[in-house]
């Protein structure tokens, strides 16, 4: 029997139906189960990779977000860090300022006794 008659004559899944080329009904079987098996293979794995893939892209706008909030954050620390030596040295000149008031009114005090 040759391969091209099991082709050729795709009703033939029964034997009755048989009668020129023969029983195929267990190759058209085999070929049906095929074609659906791969069809259903197809199918399930293009939902896996599409999920997938919506899962990454997912992660990359999340993973992006996370960098900008650390550029702002680091924005904002440098920010903070200048305040606090602009703080310090107003701090530092009320200290200062403090004293020679201080000094000014002990030797104002020594002057009036």
């Amino acid at each position: 029997m040759e391969i091209g008659l099991l082709f050729i004559n795709w009703l033939c899944v029964e034997a009755q139906h048989c009668e020129k080329t023969g029983d195929i009904s267990n190759v058209f079987s085999t070929i049906v189960g095929t074609v659906v098996g791969i069809l259903i293979g197809s199918v399930i794995s293009w939902w896996v990779y599409n999920r997938q893939q919506k899962t990454a892209d997912n992660q990359d706008k999340t993973l992006k977000h996370v960098e900008e909030l650390g550029i702002k954050q680091e924005h904002i620390l440098e920010k903070v860090q200048a305040f606090e030596v602009k703080h310090n040295d107003m701090l530092n000149t009320i200290l200062t300022l403090d004293k020679k008031i201080d000094s000014l009114l002990e030797s104002k005090k020594y002057e009036s006794k």
